[in-house]
Order: C-alpha cells, then structure tokens, then sequence
C-alpha cells in the first residue's frame, strides 16, 4: 500500500480516538508561542531575532505532525501496547511510531527561567518571563509572554594589571619566527601573564557602542587565551580571565572590566622557553623503539640551525635536515602553540609518518621556565605495493574495468621525498552501444615524485609560518588505442610547486610542463570519418590537430577561514595558463604551412583563463544548499588557430550538466549527428565556456544524503574560421549567447561511506539550444511513461564525492 494512503488511513482510524489513548489527565503537547512585549528602542529586527532564540531553546520538541495532526503518535498506539519487547508491535511502535510528548507544568517553568538567562546574556537586563499552559481538547500549547526592555550597550573597557613593572607591549611580538634565539642564561625577566594580556588590549573584540552579549565575553577570553599561549604561557587557560560587568553607569549601558582571576595558578602565569626537542622518527607502541628511555641514541646534528635538537634515530634513516623544515617549535624561542600545532600538521602532511604525539616535560631553573619538548613519530612502511581496480559504466553505453598498481617508496632520499610509481590497464565494450563504437584499450605508466620543500637552483626563503611548499615532479606515458579507428600516444612530463600563503590562500605554480600527442595505427573506420570533419569536429581534430604542448600554469584559491562558525563558506579559484610562448621565442622550425614544429609537431600556443567560485550555505543541520559558477576562456594565437583537443571546454556529464551526456553540448547550438544508428557522437568542444549548478542537500541520516539540483552552461567557439568545422555560425560566442544556454534539472541521492561518498544523480534536460529559437525550453515533452523519451532524456551519472 502507498505510504500516503496508509497514512491517512491511519488518521480516519485514530482521529476520533487519540484522545483516549493517551494517560489520564495528560494533554499532548503541541508547541510553542512566544509573546514580545519590547521597549521603543528594540529594533525590529532584534525582535525577530530573540522570538527565533526562544523558540530554538524551548523543550520540549512537539510530536512531528502531517497537516497539523501528530501521525506518528497514532502509530504509536495503533495496534495497542506490545506485549513483549521483541513482538510485532513493539517493532511497528519503534520503526514507525512515536511516543507521545505529554505537556508539562515543570517544563513551562524550566523555559521560562531558561528564556531570562538567555535575554540575560543578549543584554536585555531586567527582563521578565512568564510561562502556562493553554489546553484545547487533548492538546496544549506552552505560551510565554516575555518584557524586553531596553538593551544595555557597552560604555567603556578597562584591562586591570597589578604589575609594577613599566610597560613594553612593543617587545612582545606575535610572530615568533622574528624571535632572536635565547640560551638559558639570556632568559629576560619572567612577564606576567597580566603585563601580556595589558599589551594585547588594543585588539579586544569588546568594542564601546556594541551591543553587551555574553558570547562575545567568552570568545574574548578564548582570544586572550590563544594569544597568550602564542606567547609562551603554556598553562593558561579561558577560565583564568574574569570579565566583570558594571550597569551602575547608566542611560543603559555597562563598563567592562577585564582581569585575572587571583587564583590562577602560578604556572599559568608565566612564558615558558623551549630548552631542548628530541624527536623519535621511529617510534612504535609495541616496542617503544627509539623512546626517550633510550637517550643515548640521540645523537644531535652538526648544522648549527639543529644545535639542541636530539634526533634519536640510531639507523640514520632521515636526514637531520628534514626535521629542521617541519620543526617550527625551536629551541630556545618561546612556546607558541601556533608553532606547535603547525609542527603537528607538518610531520602529518609529510606523508611519512602515520602517528604523531608529542609531550611537554616543564623545567624551573631559577627564575626561568623551561620546556623540554619531545617528539613521537610513528612512520608508516618505507615501500608499499598497492593495487586497485574500478568498474565503469558510461551513459554512451560503454562498459569497462581497469587496473591500477602502484609502488610507494615514503622516503626516497631520506627526507620524507615520496615516490609513487603507477601501471595501469583497462578496456570499455560497447553493451548498449550502436554503430562505430568499438572496444576501446587503454594502458600506460606514470612515475611522481612528491618533495616536501621548493628545489630551486638558488636560495629562498618561504614563510616558515605555513605549511611546508611541496615540489612535484611527474612523468608518464598513456596508449589509447580504438579498435579499427587509431591509436592514441600520448607523452607527458611537469615540474611545479604547490605551497600555502596562509590558512586561506594555497597556489600551485608549474613552470615547465610538456604533452605531446601522437596519432599512430590508422583504422579503415577512421578515414572514412576524417574525410567529412562535419560528420564529427573530434575526429577530424584527431586527423589535423597532432600538436606538442609546452605550457606552465598558475592557479590560486582563497577559501573562507577554516576557524570560522559561519554557516556560510565559499572558495574562489582562479588559473592562467600560457603555452608556447618561449618555445617559439627559442625554436624556429617552419613547416610549409609557416607553422613553428619540435619534434614533426606544431608547437600549440594560446593563453587559458579559469575561474572557478563555490559557496555553501548550511541552511540547518540537516540541510545544505551548494553553488558554483565557472567561467573558461582559451585564446589560441601565433602558431595556433585553436586550442588543442586536450585543452578544450567540453560541457555535460556527472561533474558538469547533468541532464546531458558527457561532451555532448555545443559548441553554441551545434547539433550533433548521427551515425545512422542513433548513437550520438560526443564531440562537443569549445575555446569559452561558461556554467552554472545549485543544489539542495538534504541530509537523511548518517550514510544517506539527497540532492535537488539545477544546471546551466554551455561552450562555443572564439574564432569564426574554426565554426566551418560545425557548419554553424551559432557555434561563435556573441551577444546572444545567453539565448545557447542549456538547462536541466534533476534529483540526486548520496551514500557517505567515510572514506568515500558514492554519488547517483538522474538528470533531464529542461532547455535544450540545439532546437529552433523560441522552442527550447522542453517542460511540455516530458512524459516519463513514454519509454522513447525516458531512453533519449533521463541522463544517469555514476560517480565518486559530490560534483562540486
């Protein structure tokens, strides 16, 4: 039976009888209403905002309801109580049902004492709450009626200190890589914890003016917390910071005062230096090899950059150097546990090391506080042979498997270098498929190396602030072979830089990269297809388009603080990349054509913007909505009169516009052609390309997600002498091309599995530019019980982590 009608059969069955059901004199509690009365000066808006806090804080939650009704609570007494726990009714109440939430006077009462603390910390000082119960029938409502007066503002705030020693915020800096390197015996006098908080005040997050609100209170004792612990006091805690408040000041306003309280311990007073690290880079729980019970393994580095760094590694598998990059936290600066957190990160992201903990040992020598620090690092296995393998299901009608062997080695040149080495085999057969699809083979080598520091041929500096820069050196080879139409070789080679600015910003810069496409083993099928470049623009691309690439490519991405509460992130993304430029500055080759070649190949030359912006909006725990714009143009010029196959836009498919098969839209409103079969070639390319995707995520439960999405974009063409191809002018990127922008919309379900989340989304185009104008929007063609339009429409994408 439909779910909806045993639902309403239900309420037929329960409505004239829940009342009965439920205890003797008990009312079902139904919700809650909260009645403002607020002074003149309270703004609407501050209104609105304290009835939603209210009601967020109210318990208890009311029943779920279906039209007002509580079904669930029918449910619950539908078949009567259960006799045993593990009988059929006990297993209808618990799967289907709910227990009923009775109203009560003492909940009224806890709520109403709730609401005051609540306008209490908001400010509204003064406040009065008042809680009943209003009963209709069998059930009840918890009415409040709240008084807000005027909001208190803050007037003035004063830092208290008892020291007597002169002030000198200047001599306490936050960076603490600018701090010279102190001995013992250099120690300064002992600061109190009071003289640094004084110092800090400038930067208090308790402006005059503002509204007086107790968050604001507890997250300015978390900031003087952290930046104290920045600089050195180790043992302070949030607690430790009092916060007085004076509304004696009048006109409603308060003066703050903010101090220490006088039972601070007297460790947490005081900045603690680092004297000594010792790191255990082979560490394991078992056996506790390379513990600190074990000292005299230490042995301590001959750089003078390491001098009271003890590295106890009595096999010398790591170079000292390598724990001179990640360690941030120095001898004889003070504690930061900034410094501390990012040695943490480092010696994760290193890749070598599978557990990190570390331990603070405190030393008193005369009036200096000292840390011994120690450092306990668990590697993974140097090598490692991995193997994986995938099956695929394309929405052309392919299927296919592939395998991939990988061999790790985590510390090449013993610091930290990882080298992967990859093999990989696969195949795709034509199961749905009509026509010229063949089997396709597809097989090739890869060789990565992954250096945790920049390798340049001179000296730099990068901020040991951030996360270590990576130098990434990459090579490979891929075969593609189509049976009876070509085989594709393809050579690539990059060397490039990857590092962070700060938490917000990371680049990737890649000043050398190599792709060479070679074309070999001509099919009988191809010639035919290479002869009529309109039948299909890819092949013929394939015939005339053999190009070497030599390109570099920067990309930069600023995403929303990782630190912050907002519901609200978003990441912003933008790369450029030109090609050709020096090779034909140092090359000079012509071909007949006046084309510059290297290796019989012309060299590609042109000049690719990207953008790429997100924004997330966590509407409620449980509900998310994503968006994302991308925008893509490539200027192809000098030895090129487009971009090459590799480096063009295509539009459709799982991580695109998902009511369209992969590669199959525009350019512009190009209208691909079939074989005679009606399999559709996937062909779509372009030198711009503009989309546009949003979606709700509803969230069911722990593994099971949802999605509502919608899709728009397109790609076109730059140059007019390359529409001849598509025998199109409509294909060129002009004032109308808002009038070529594909639509479609779809529903989506997610399985989050942890280490993956496994994505299907069933997509429909609803605007389709390859139609006449004025006839492409398809609402009035959809029909789902038609099989015809079902097989040509509803687009299903298999994938792997969300689209965006």
């Amino acid at each position: 039976m439909n779910v909806r009608y045993f639902i309403l059969l239900t309420v037929c069955l329960q409505a004239c009888n829940l009342a009965k059901r439920l205890p003797a004199n008990e009312r079902l509690y139904v919700g809650t209403d909260v009645n403002l009365s607020a002074d003149s000066t309270v703004t609407k808006e501050a209104r609105d905002e304290l009835q939603v806090q209210l009601k967020e804080l109210a318990r208890p939650r009311p029943n779920k309801t279906l039209f007002g009704y509580p079904y669930k609570v029918a449910m619950y007494y539908l078949f009567g109580e259960p006799k045993t726990e593990k009988g059929f009714r006990a297993w209808f109440r618990r799967k289907f049902g709910e227990a009923p939430v009775l109203a009560s006077a003492k909940a009224i009462s806890s709520n109403a004492t709730i609401f005051a603390g609540l306008m209490e910390n908001e400010g509204y000082f003064r406040s009065s709450v008042t809680g009943r119960l209003t009963e209709e029938g069998y059930k009840a409502r918890g009415v409040y009626d709240v008084r807000v007066p005027a909001r208190y503002t803050i007037d003035s705030v004063l830092f208290l200190t008892n020291s007597d020693l002169p002030q000198r915020p200047d001599t306490l800096n936050d960076d603490d890589a600018r701090d010279t390197p102190r001995t013992e015996r250099q120690q300064p006098t002992i600061r109190r914890a009071d003289d640094a908080m004084f110092a800090i005040s400038p930067r208090t997050l308790l402006k005059p003016g503002d509204p007086y609100q107790f968050d604001v209170i507890k997250a300015e004792q978390e900031r003087i917390s952290t930046t104290l612990k920045n600089r050195g006091f180790i043992y302070f805690l949030p607690d430790y910071v009092a916060i007085l408040a004076d509304s004696a000041v009048g006109n409603h306003k308060v003066r703050l005062y903010v101090a220490l309280k006088p039972e601070m311990p007297e460790a947490a007073g005081q900045p603690y230096f680092i004297r000594n690290v010792y790191v255990y880079p082979n560490y394991t729980i078992n056996n506790q090899t390379g513990n600190d019970t074990n000292r005299t393994q230490a042995y301590t580095p001959s750089d003078t950059t390491l001098r009271r760094v003890f590295i106890v590694d009595s096999a010398r598998l790591y170079k000292p150097r390598l724990f001179n990059d990640i360690l941030s936290l120095k001898p004889g600066r003070r504690f930061s546990s900034r410094a501390q957190d990012l040695t943490l990160s480092r010696f994760i992201n290193v890749g070598t090391f599978k557990f990190v903990r570390n331990r603070f040992e405190p030393i008193q020598q005369g009036d200096s506080a000292l840390l011994d620090v120690h450092y306990y690092l668990t590697p993974y296995p140097k090598k490692s042979i991995r193997g994986e393998i995938a099956g695929t299901s394309r929405s052309n009608g392919l299927v296919g498997s592939e395998l991939t062997l990988s061999l790790l080695n985590r510390n090449l040149l013993r610091r930290a270098e990882l080298l992967t080495l990859n093999a990989s085999g696969g195949f795709e057969i034509p199961v749905a498929a009509l026509g010229r699809v063949t089997t396709t083979y597809r097989y090739g080598v890869t060789a990565s190396l992954n250096v945790p520091r920049l390798m340049v041929p001179f000296r730099i500096r990068y901020d040991q602030r951030q996360s270590l820069p990576k130098t990434i050196i990459s090579a490979g080879f891929e075969a593609l072979n189509r049976s009876k139409y070509y085989t594709l070789n393809s050579f690539n080679a990059s060397f490039g830089y990857a590092f962070r600015t700060n938490q917000r910003v990371e680049q990737n810069f890649t000043p050398f990269s190599i792709n060479y496409v070679q074309l070999a083993n001509e099919g009988p099928f191809l010639d035919s297809l290479a002869l009529d470049p309109q039948t299909s623009p890819i092949w013929y691309n394939i015939i005339t388009g053999e190009q070497i690439i030599l390109n570099s490519l920067y990309t930069v991405s600023y995403s929303s603080s990782p630190r912050t509460a907002t519901p609200r992130t978003y990441r912003v993304q933008f790369g450029i990349e030109p090609a050709g430029n020096l090779a034909s500055l140092v090359i000079n080759n012509r071909n007949s054509e006046g084309s510059n070649e290297l290796l019989g190949a012309p060299i590609a030359q042109y000049l690719k913007l990207d953008l790429d912006t997100r924004y997330y909006w966590r509407l409620s725990s449980g509900m998310t909505w994503a968006s994302r714009f991308l925008a893509g143009v490539g200027l192809p010029y000098g030895n090129s009169s487009r971009l090459p196959l590799i480096k063009q836009y295509f539009s459709g498919g799982s991580n695109s516009l998902r009511g369209f098969r992969p590669r199959t839209l525009g350019p512009g409103t190009f209208t691909r052609v079939t074989d005679g079969t009606g399999f559709i070639f996937q062909d779509g390319g372009g030198d711009i390309k503009l989309e546009a995707s949003t979606e709700l995520r509803p969230k069911f439960n722990q593994y099971l997600q949802g999605a509502l999405f919608i899709d728009a974009g397109n790609v076109w063409l730059k140059d007019p002498s390359n529409a001849v191809l598509y025998d199109s002018a409509s294909t060129i990127f002009g004032r109308n091309f808002y009038k070529e922008i594909a639509v479609n919309g779809g529903i989506g379900l997610r399985v989050d599995l942890s280490y993956f989340l496994f994505r299907l989304d069933l997509g429909i185009p609803f605007r389709r530019p390859d139609r006449p104008d004025g006839q492409r929007w398809v609402f009035n063609e959809i029909n789902f019980r038609d099989p015809v339009w079902r097989r040509q429409n509803l687009v299903l994408n298999v994938a792997i982590g969300y689209p965006f």
